[in-house]
């Protein structure tokens, strides 16, 4: 009797062991390398972040690192053993045929040598309504950037972000005219970078869309409603005006063409308590800066 249990006990053991060394197996398997290309820039830096966080091997890679998509200097390198490469980079120039080099070059670099790498996942953020808002130089190459990897091999997901809280005063910087700023009758439903950075990670750890996902906010706001209220939380005394000749960043805008589509995924931070957090870590802001932030989007 005593034979039995203890081989039923041995049995027992090796189960629970068997089942401990395939938990352990496939959580290795889970573990990845994440090359996040502009990874010290504002969503690159708090996506790196996240996904150390769930154990993965993130890599922050930028020029500042040593790895430039334009002349593919450290490309191959970093590249080496990575299973997902994310994309979030933006132009230093808004200029029409600078910005559209700088997507098509820096596209065309990384699929090239992921590619090489054996990349199996190329995830790149975008933004909502870029094929409506044509007009303007910068999603013309944000248009280009998305069809180059749709004709890649490579298995993809693009992720089409609203407009980031962190851009308010950029928004309202670039709209000024003297002491008023000067805003389209338009919708928008903006989201915390940290939720773009949440959203961003969970779809690079996933398996590829190869199609697109629209992020938003949870509100939807009045453009001009928006900018009013950020430039207040800050004390910043210049007037917002809602002018239906005024365009955003040079577009002339449709009421919705700002917004995701239903089904969009929403992140949980609403704007009156980033104002308020962003306050409470930055009181200097509260002072109005002069300071034009070079970046409408991402």
């Amino acid at each position: 009797m005593s034979t039995r249990r203890a081989s039923n006990a041995s049995k027992s053991l090796a189960s629970t062991i068997g089942r401990f060394e395939m938990q352990r197996s496939k959580l290795k398997e889970a573990i990845m390398k994440i090359v996040v290309i502009g990874g010290s820039g504002l969503i690159g830096s708090k996506l790196v972040s996240k996904l150390r966080e769930h154990g993965h091997e993130a890599v922050a890679a930028s020029p500042k690192s040593g790895v430039n998509t334009l002349t593919c200097e450290g490309l191959a390198e970093v590249l080496k053993g990575a299973a997902v490469v994310v994309d979030v980079t933006n132009s230093p120039s808004w200029e029409d045929a600078a910005v559209m080099k700088f997507f098509e070059t820096s596209t065309r670099n990384l699929l090239a040598y992921e590619a090489a790498a054996g990349v199996g996942h190329h995830v790149a953020l975008s933004v909502v309504g870029t094929e409506r808002l044509l007009a303007s130089g910068f999603f013309r190459a944000k248009m280009a950037q998305e069809n180059l990897i749709k004709g890649s091999s490579i298995p993809y997901s693009i992720i089409r972000a609203t407009q980031f809280f962190e851009f308010v005063k950029g928004i309202a910087d670039f709209s000024t005219d003297g002491n008023k700023v000067r805003l389209p009758l338009a919708l928008i439903q903006p989201m915390a970078a940290d939720d773009v950075a949440s959203a961003v990670g969970r779809v690079a750890t996933g398996s590829p869309v190869n199609g697109a996902v629209e992020v938003g906010g949870p509100e939807q706001f009045r453009l001009d409603e928006l900018i009013r209220q950020g430039l207040a939380a800050h004390n910043d005394p210049r007037e917002v005006v809602a002018d239906p000749h005024a365009r955003y960043y040079g577009v002339e805008l449709s009421e919705r063409a700002l917004l995701p589509a239903d089904g969009a995924r929403l992140g949980e931070t609403r704007f009156k308590s980033w104002l308020t957090q962003s306050a409470a870590q930055n009181p200097s802001r509260n002072a109005r800066s002069t300071v034009k932030t070079a970046s409408v989007t991402h």
